[in-house]
């Protein structure tokens, strides 16, 4: 399955620690610290980001006001990280990162009585994170069915091995920055990721097939519907001027949304938090932005309490909307959105009380750790995935309080069982189950359960494993990887395949999951 979550939300929650110290001019080294610790928390990125932020939360405490730091210190405060990082967590599993920062700690203790060479101290603090990490497979069975470490426990050794570098004076192997962008670019042009372009078009006897035909011809990922009076248009292409013009030839063009999915992964990679959504209002000005959208419903008036909701897709996104959420906050596997992005929409949303719906197991922590930011009342609903999150939005009542929505909501989670579709990143047996790198596999409620050579039959067999068959309705959302005409294909195979269920149909548009299916 997808794991790039990992070292990627390491790299962005350091990255904005750093970004905050720079921006401070600390002078001391708890100011530093405590500069740190701020840009971590802000910039938390999924559960590995939120401890490694809850870690240097926990050193600034023992820093604590030190101008500078000595072997004893440091080794004081990589305790207290550990402690902290602990305690941020409601079940610590052994073999993660947590074994990775405590045993370190341990080691840094047992290295401060013996000398006060920090640099001494520091080469055994990182040597035993190095040990603890190859031993992870030890505690966790599953890293050893998968023959892999802890990714966040060596995320931390590569930390401590670069300040470690700095600390006795080596160069660091770094790109500039202006080329790790232009990499980042290159790769989204190779991925084809082009823009993300929504409008709909208003007149008198629009010819919907012909509008429909010439569009898809444009792009990919195409999705044209409506009537003599309105035609919504969602496609992604290179070029969204040409279909601009077509688009406006038909009927006057409202509700125009352009998206730069180029810029928006780079931007999301260099760690940008810039609203790069653009409107109508300036569509001279859409082609060097990106994307990031959190848009006010009515909702949250009527009730007094606003809903967040975290989507992977632009499609489910709207879904979301649909459905009355305040706010949608765009991310979700491998691009799991900051404490910061977070904190941002919430700070739209102009009720007191709001509910989170994080909709993603990796968020859930990010989720938690904005509570404790803003003045507002946090409640955060853990859901998942997002046919959990939709079951609780479906469950949520206006005329209830918060403490009663939020029980609702949760309840309502369990309601509903979710599969996702993807493809491996490698081979491995996990659970029972013989995965090949590149080919697809399932998970049932976020658990491994099948693998295969093709999706298609990897879906209906997945789905009779699921007891799909003995529930009421089946749910598809399909990513950007699959066009319409595949999915509509997949829908009716699986009308043959379960001809007792009601088979719904929606585009989500989420990367890397080609399928998310809900099944209730």
């Amino acid at each position: 399955m997808p794991d790039g979550d990992t070292g990627t939300n390491m790299l962005l929650t350091m990255q904005a620690a750093v970004r905050e110290a720079h921006s401070r001019q600390a002078r001391t080294a708890a100011e530093t610290s405590a500069a740190l610790a701020r840009g971590a928390l802000l910039g938390a990125r999924g559960n590995s980001g939120v401890i490694l932020s809850q870690i240097i939360r926990g050193f600034t405490r023992g820093v604590d006001k030190r101008e500078t730091i000595d072997a004893r210190t440091f080794a004081d405060a990589f305790v207290e990280g550990a402690h902290t990082a602990y305690k941020g967590v409601v079940k610590p599993v052994e073999g993660t990162i947590l074994t990775v920062i405590r045993e370190a700690g341990d080691q840094a203790v047992i290295a401060a009585a013996q000398t006060n060479d920090i640099r001494f101290v520091f080469r055994e603090t990182h040597r035993a994170a190095h040990n603890s990490v190859m031993r992870t497979p030890q505690l966790l069975p599953l890293l050893q069915e998968a023959g892999v470490v802890d990714a966040g426990g060596q995320g931390l050794v590569f930390i401590l091995e670069g300040a470690l570098k700095y600390l006795e004076g080596e160069l660091l192997e770094t790109l500039p920055t202006t080329q790790v962008a232009r990499n980042f670019e290159r790769l989204a042009v190779d991925e084809g990721f082009g823009y993300d372009i929504q409008f709909h078009i208003r007149g008198h006897n629009l010819n919907v097939q012909a509008i429909r035909e010439h569009i898809s011809a444009m792009g990919e990922s195409a999705l044209i519907v409506g009537d003599e009076a309105l035609v919504k248009v969602h496609i992604h292409a290179q070029n969204p001027g040409d279909i601009l013009k077509f688009g406006a030839d038909q009927g006057p063009l409202v509700n125009i949304i352009i998206e730069n999915m180029q810029e928006q992964y780079a931007d999301f990679m260099s760690g940008s938090t810039a609203d790069m959504r653009v409107g109508a209002e300036n569509l001279g000005a859409i082609l060097p932005h990106a994307a990031r959208v959190y848009k006010t419903a009515a909702t949250d008036v009527a009730s007094g309490i606003a809903t967040i909701a975290v989507a992977p897709g632009p499609g489910l996104g709207e879904i979301f909307r649909s459905l009355g959420a305040s706010a949608i906050i765009s991310g979700g596997p491998t691009m799991n959105p900051s404490a910061q992005d977070i904190l941002d929409a919430i700070n739209r949303v102009q009720t007191h009380d709001i509910i989170l719906l994080p909709n993603d197991k990796n968020i859930i922590l990010a989720a938690h750790q904005v509570q404790h930011l803003t003045g507002k009342r946090i409640q955060v609903v853990p859901s998942r995935t997002v046919p959990q999150g939709l079951a609780a939005l479906l469950a949520f009542n206006f005329q209830g309080n918060l403490d009663t929505n939020v029980k609702m909501m949760t309840g309502a989670l369990d309601r509903v069982h979710t599969i996702e579709l993807t493809n491996a990143v490698r081979s491995a047996q996990i659970n029972g189950v013989n995965v090949e790198q590149g080919k697809p596999i399932a998970l049932i409620d976020g658990v491994l359960a099948a693998a295969g050579q093709d999706l298609d039959s990897l879906v209906v067999s997945v789905l009779r494993r699921a007891n799909a068959q003995d529930s009421e309705i089946i749910t598809f959302y399909y990513g950007s990887d699959i066009t319409p005409a595949a999915a509509q294909e997949m829908r009716a195979r699986l009308m043959h395949e379960f001809p007792q269920q009601e088979i719904e149909l929606h585009e989500g548009g989420q990367p890397l999951y080609p399928y998310i299916i809900s099944i209730d």
